[in-house]
C-alpha cells in the first residue's frame, strides 16, 4: 500500500517537471495520474477473482514483479504516450497486488482487535506511502541529475525489497479445491474491464478532443462503454441465475455440479449483503476518493503553478496531511469496536469535504498569513475521509462477504477508490477547464485552440476561478459522500471487536456448515446487544449476531431470528447446499 500510494504522489509533485521536460500540454497531465488509476481500477476485480482462485501469495508475487518491471520502464520514458502506456501497464501490477494482499490479511487475521489493527495498518501505509513519495518525489525532482525520473528508480527498488520480504514473509495458501470456483468467467472480465476503460477514457479525452463532447470517436466510445457495462450486468444475472438452477437440481444427487457455464465474476447478490449496505459503502468510497484525489492534484497545481513554489515548496505545505493520515488509522483502532460505523464513515467523508472550502474560497493574493488561515487547517482535513472510509470500510466489508469471496470484495472497494481517483481527477478538470475559457474570454483573452487554459497567464484571476471551481466540484463529492453515509448506514451498528477472535479465520460472515436438517442455534459468546457489539449480518442488513434457523426447543441467545426461507425471500440471496444450509444470511 505504501509503494502504490507513493507511486500517484510522487508523480504528482513532480506533474509539471514532466510537462515541461516531454511537452506535455496542463490539460494533458491528468492522463498520467488517470492512466495508472485507470488500469488498476479496471483489473482489481479479475485479479481479486484470480487471487481467490489460485492463491493470494501468488498473485500478489506475480504482480509486484510485473510492477516493478514496467516501472523501471517509466523512467527511461521520452515522450508523453511512452509514459501514459508504461503508467498503464504499472496499474496492471497494482491491481493484482492489492486484492490479493486484502484477502492475505483477512484470512490470517480472525475478527478482533488485531484484525481492526491489521487493516488500519494497511490503510496507514496510503498516507506514509504519500508523504515518502511526494517528500522524496520533491526532493528528488529538484536536486536530483535524472530530476523526475528518479522517483520510479527509487520506486523499483522498493518494490523488489518488498517483493522479497513478501517471498519470505508471507505463509503460501491453498488454491480453491472447487472444481466450479475455479472456473473464471473470462467474457464478463472482458466486458467490465473493456466497459469501464472506454468510459473513463471519454471522461477523461473528452475535454481535449478535436470538437471535445461533439467529437465523433467521444459519442461512439461512451456509447460502446455503456453498452459493455449492460451486457455485463445482464450476462452476471444470468450466470448466478443459471447457477442456482443448476444446483437445485443437482443438490439430492451426486451427480456433477458444475454446469456449462462458470460462476459470475461478481455475484449480484454480493452488492445485496447487509441490505444493500456493502453497495452503499462501495459507493461512498468512489465519491470520497473523488474529493480527496481532486483535492490533491489541483491544491499542487495551484502551489506550484499559481504560486510559482519549487516542487519541496510545495511538498512541505502539504506535510501536515501525512502526520494527520498516521494519527487518523490510530483513531479508528481505538474508536471501530466503539463507536457505529456510520459516525466514522460520515465523520471522515465531511472533514474531508470541508477541506476542499478552504481553497475555493482562498483570496487572490497569497502570503504566509494566507497558508495558516487556509491552506494548511485544509492539509489537516484533507486526509480523514480517505483514512477513516478505508479502514472501517473494509473491515466491514470483511465482515459481510464469504471467506472466498475476500479477495474479490477487497479488489471491488479497491476498485472504487482507483475509479474514484479517475473520477474525481476528470470532473474537476473539466470544471476547471470551462470555468478558466469563459473567464478569459469575458476578460478580453484569448485561449489557445489546443488548451482551454492556453495562453491565460498562471498568476491571473481565470486561473484563481478555475482552482476555486476545481475545489468547490472536489466539495460536492465529498458532501454526496457523506448524504450516503447517513442515508444508508444509520442503521449498522459497531463494525470492531474489543475481545479476541474466533478460533477460525474465517469471518463472522461465516455459518457452521450443517445440513438443513441439523442446523445449530447461535453462540451467545458472539453477542453483546447491550454494548452494540455485534458479529454477522442479520436480516435487517445489520452488522449483528449471525442469523441462522430456529431447531424447536432450542433457545437463540439473539433478539432477531430467521429462517433460511425468509431470509431469501427478503433479500434475493441463495442458499447454496454446503455453506448456507445452516440458514445464514450471507
Amino acid at each position: 500500500m505504501l509503494v502504490n500510494s507513493s507511486n500517484n504522489t510522487s508523480v504528482a509533485i513532480a506533474l509539471p517537471t514532466i510537462g515541461a521536460a516531454l511537452n506535455i500540454q496542463e490539460a494533458q497531465l491528468q492522463w498520467l495520474v488517470s492512466a495508472y488509476s485507470l488500469s488498476s481500477g479496471c483489473l482489481l476485480i479479475l485479479f481479486g477473482r484470480l487471487a481467490d482462485l489460485h492463491g493470494r501469495k501468488r498473485t500478489f508475487l506475480a504482480g509486484s514483479i510485473w510492477l516493478a518491471a514496467w516501472t523501471l520502464g517509466c523512467g527511461f520514458a521520452q515522450t508523453e504516450i511512452e509514459l501514459d502506456v508504461l503508467r498503464g501497464l504499472q496499474g496492471v501490477g497494482v491491481a493484482a497486488t492489492i486484492p490479493a494482499s486484502l484477502g492475505i490479511l483477512a484470512h490470517a487475521f480472525p475478527p478482533g482487535t488485531l484484525r481492526s489493527i491489521a487493516f488500519a495498518t494497511f490503510a496507514a501505509g496510503a498516507p506514509l506511502g504519500a508523504f515518502t513519495g511526494m517528500a522524496l518525489g520533491a526532493v528528488m525532482t529538484q536536486l536530483s541529475a535524472p530530476t523526475w525520473r528518479s522517483n520510479f528508480f527509487l520506486s523499483t527498488g522498493l518494490t523488489v525489497l518488498y517483493t522479497a520480504l513478501g517471498w519470505y514473509a508471507i505463509d503460501d495458501d491453498e488454491p480453491s479445491s472447487s472444481a466450479q470456483h475455479r472456473r473464471v468467467d473470462w467474457l464478463g472480465a472482458f466486458l467490465v474491464t473493456a466497459g469501464l476503460v472506454l468510459v473513463v477514457f471519454v471522461l477523461s479525452d473528452g475535454e481535449v478532443a478535436p470538437r471535445q463532447w461533439a467529437t465523433a470517436y467521444i459519442i461512439a466510445l461512451l456509447i460502446i462503454g455503456c453498452l459493455f457495462l449492460g451486457v455485463f450486468m445482464a450476462w452476471q444475472h444470468f450466470l448466478e441465475a443459471h447457477q442456482l438452477k443448476h444446483q437445485l437440481h443437482a443438490r439430492d444427487r451426486t451427480q456433477d455440479r458444475l454446469g456449462p457455464y462458470p460462476p459470475p465474476l461478481i455475484p449480484p447478490a454480493l452488492w445485496t449483503r447487509s441490505a444493500y449496505r456493502l453497495t452503499a459503502v462501495m459507493l461512498v468510497a468512489l465519491l470520497t476518493w473523488a474529493s480527496f484525489l481532486g483535492w490533491n492534484f489541483w491544491t499542487q497545481l495551484y502551489y506550484q503553478q499559481y504560486e510559482g513554489l519549487s516542487p519541496v515548496g510545495g511538498m512541505l505545505r502539504m506535510f501536515p496531511m501525512f502526520v494527520t493520515g498516521i494519527i487518523c488509522n490510530i483513531i479508528v483502532v481505538m474508536i471501530v469496536a466503539r463507536v457505529p460505523v456510520v459516525y466514522i464513515l460520515a465523520s471522515g467523508t465531511l472533514i474531508t469535504a470541508c477541506a476542499s472550502i478552504f481553497f475555493a474560497l482562498i483570496p487572490s493574493r497569497t502570503t504566509s498569513t494566507t497558508y495558516w488561515a487556509y491552506g494548511f487547517p485544509s492539509a489537516i482535513f484533507s486526509v480523514f475521509g480517505a483514512d477513516f472510509v478505508f479502514a472501517a470500510g473494509t473491515i466491514f466489508v470483511a465482515r459481510v462477504v464469504k471467506p472466498e469471496e475476500q479477495s474479490l470484495a477487497g479488489g471491488l472497494f479497491q476498485t472504487m477508490t482507483q475509479l474514484g481517483t479517475a473520477l474525481g481527477v476528470t470532473v474537476t478538470t473539466i470544471v476547471f477547464n470551462r470555468v478558466v475559457a469563459q473567464d478569459a474570454r469575458r476578460l478580453g483573452l484569448d485561449p489557445a485552440s489546443n488548451s482551454p487554459q492556453g495562453g491565460v497567464p498562471d498568476h491571473s484571476e481565470p486561473m484563481l476561478a478555475g482552482y476555486r471551481a476545481a475545489q468547490w466540484t472536489a466539495f460536492a463529492f465529498g458532501a454526496v459522500a457523506t448524504l450516503v453515509t447517513v442515508a444508508t448506514m444509520s442503521g449498522v451498528g459497531i463494525v470492531g471487536d474489543r475481545k479476541g477472535a474466533s478460533s477460525s479465520p474465517s469471518s463472522s460472515s461465516t455459518a457452521p456448515s450443517n445440513p438443513p436438517s441439523n442446523p445449530k442455534a447461535p453462540r451467545s459468546d458472539n453477542v453483546k446487544d447491550e454494548e452494540g457489539e455485534v458479529e454477522g449480518v442479520n436480516e435487517e442488513g445489520e452488522v449483528g449476531s449471525q442469523t441462522e434457523t430456529v431447531v424447536p426447543g432450542h433457545s437463540a441467545p439473539v433478539s432477531r431470528v430467521v429462517s433460511r426461507e425468509h431470509a431469501h425471500a427478503h433479500l434475493g440471496l441463495h442458499l447454496e447446499h454446503d455453506d448456507a444450509s445452516a440458514g445464514r444470511v450471507v
